[in-house]
């Protein structure tokens, strides 16, 4: 559980150099605040999402005296610490990680009675990925031929009903794939995670995660098996992420075939690929990608000839 409370404290003194030593918790009733200085409330939190974690909405209220500039000063300040802190990655002293994203404001302009100080209280969500233990970067596991072997193998077996819950722990070897794929483009420097954000999550970092599987017969000896995923570019700035999820998806259309086994010839073919530029990295992704494999129907053994009669008609 990161220490989100000392993190933003700590974080919001550097945004704003004269709230050092004056970031407060909830101050009590009758507590007379001296200005400039700047308060961090904590309300509900919820389960957001399996990939994103929990949220909690915080609100930072900066104050300011009214003859010194007043709402001037304190919207100042507001640009100042949404630019630094929307979308952005925090980690505390021992390495976990939550993300910041800005929700608004829903309260107005407010005068403390006590002290006579100017303040707006901005919104924000802090989004903090679950730690588990299946949660682990795919770049100190990218599949060797032997590996990928062993994962396909497992997955027949769990096809042929030896046994479905085989399945379940071995490695999707679809999903390794892409993995292998993604490395080669984007190189050592990026992480790559699956299924969800791990709660020490690095960036720059890609995560994909499988949304839906769906089947169409393609004759009445194979069916084509699909795979939908979504892709989450998080870079260093928004220009980046555009930038990234941009080629992606035109390396991804261009590619056509993505390698699912070498050794036995087995390719995935990419049958759509698109990126929503506007969408959140970290909260939707921004790729949306269709992979798809022909598989040959297992059909059940049966002689090739049923029944053999025989009438002979004799001539006269």
């Amino acid at each position: 559980m990161p220490k989100i409370r000392a993190t933003l404290k700590s974080r919001l003194a550097d945004i704003i150099p004269e709230w050092k030593g004056k970031v407060l918790d909830l101050p009590l009733p009758d507590t007379v605040l001296t200005a400039p200085c700047v308060v961090i409330t904590f309300a509900e939190e919820i389960q957001k999402s399996s990939w994103a974690g929990y949220r909690r909405i915080i609100k930072i209220w900066p104050y300011a005296q009214l003859a010194g500039g007043g709402m001037e000063i304190v919207e100042g300040w507001s640009e100042k610490v949404i630019a630094q802190l929307h979308n952005q990655r925090l980690e505390d002293d021992q390495g976990h990680a939550f993300t910041c994203v800005y929700l608004g404001s829903s309260e107005g302009d407010r005068v403390d009675l006590l002290s006579g100080l100017m303040t707006r209280p901005l919104r924000f969500g802090v989004y903090v990925p679950e730690q588990g233990e299946d949660q682990k970067a795919a770049t100190s596991q990218l599949t060797t031929a032997s590996q990928e072997m062993k994962a396909s193998a497992a997955q027949t077996d769990a096809t042929d009903g030896a046994n479905v819950l085989a399945a379940v722990t071995a490695t999707d070897p679809w999903l390794e794939a892409l993995n292998q794929w993604t490395r080669q483009q984007l190189g050592s420097s990026w992480s790559i995670y699956n299924d969800a954000w791990p709660s020490g999550y690095l960036a720059p970092s890609i995560l994909w995660r499988l949304t839906g599987v769906s089947t169409a017969a393609s004759g009445t000896s194979a069916f084509d098996l699909r795979k939908q995923w979504v892709g989450h570019v998080y870079a260093a700035s928004e220009k980046e992420n555009k930038h990234i999820a941009s080629e992606l998806v035109q390396r991804l259309n261009a590619e056509v075939r993505i390698p699912l086994n070498l050794l036995e010839r087995r390719y995935l073919t990419v049958s759509e690929a698109s990126a929503d530029l506007q969408a959140d990295a970290f909260l939707n992704g921004q790729i949306r990608l269709t992979l798809l494999h022909r598989t040959q129907r297992k059909l059940p053994d049966a002689p090739l000839i049923r029944q053999v009669t025989n009438k002979p008609v004799l001539d006269y």
